[in-house]
């Protein structure tokens, strides 16, 4: 399995850095609607889809709306506000889970729901990208995720005592995912003060990032309690010893549109 996941790590991790620094405009969207496809062909199985051609037709489908809105050039709140809305919804079927299945269990709905997972976090990423010093952004849009990540991981192993959501992901701990927040607030703290932002930005800077961070753990708890309910480990097995492409982006898709739309809100004259 570490083998595996070392061979996946080398091939996959030049490739996406390389896509990231090197592409822009339509070959940007090309690339990251590629990864959410894929990512879209796993969610419907995670759905509730069990046939092969009705995963392949859902993943279609989501490319095709990528593809009108990439044409159309929707204004970027139209779809990040019923992002933030869907992220606070998941929140409270996570924390009720299993109570209230019944009101979303069914393919049709969670379909739906993948809808509003995916599209609004690879229209982020595009609009991100076209932002001025887009890629910095992008760069610490991965940051502030990752180091929450492994402030979780190190703080849940040394102190993790009390579940976070037992019923949906329960390797997961209060005391993990504190130490995560603290890890991204003193991150984002150093990081503020060396660009000179003023004291009122950087407060606003600090909110912003723990709003990410915090939904960040719900897309990841969203997509344990769907795989949870289909008696699923992994999202797929596309990627070796790593499972499938959800299982990597999942804190990704609720932290992008978070972290856009906050940054739509600030106009981009925080400093």
């Amino acid at each position: 399995m570490l083998k595996q996941r070392i061979i996946t790590a080398v091939i996959l991790a030049p490739l996406a850095i390389a896509g990231f620094i090197l592409l822009e405009g339509r070959g940007f969207a090309l690339f990251i609607g590629a990864v959410v496809t894929l990512a879209a062909w796993e969610w419907a199985r995670l759905a509730g889809e069990t046939s092969q051609k009705g995963r392949v037709v859902y993943a279609l489908v989501v490319a095709l709306l990528m593809l009108g809105l990439y044409r159309v050039n929707w204004p970027a709140q139209y779809l990040f506000i019923p992002a933030v809305i869907w992220w606070v919804l998941a929140a409270v079927m996570v924390v009720r889970y299993p109570r209230g299945r019944e009101l979303w269990a069914g393919a049709m709905l969670a379909q739906l729901f993948g809808l509003l997972i995916l599209l609004p976090a690879w229209y982020g990423l595009i609009w991100l990208r076209e932002t001025a010093n887009g890629l910095w952004l992008i760069m610490a849009l991965m940051v502030l995720v990752w180091a929450a990540d492994i402030g979780a991981y190190f703080a849940g192993k040394t102190w993790g005592k009390h579940k976070l959501m037992a019923n949906v992901s329960p390797g997961k701990t209060i005391e993990g995912f504190l130490g995560g927040l603290v890890f991204t607030q003193v991150l984002t703290l150093m990081a503020l003060m060396y660009l000179g932002w003023s004291l009122g930005s950087v407060l606003l800077g600090l909110l912003g990032a723990a709003l990410v961070v915090t939904f960040s753990v719900v897309g990841d708890l969203t997509e344990s309690l769907f795989k949870r309910d289909q008696g699923l480990k992994d999202s797929s097995n596309l990627l070796p010893g790593h499972g499938g492409v959800l299982d990597r982006i999942d804190s990704l898709t609720a932290a992008i549109p978070v972290f856009a739309l906050c940054w739509l809100l600030a106009g981009g004259q925080l400093g």
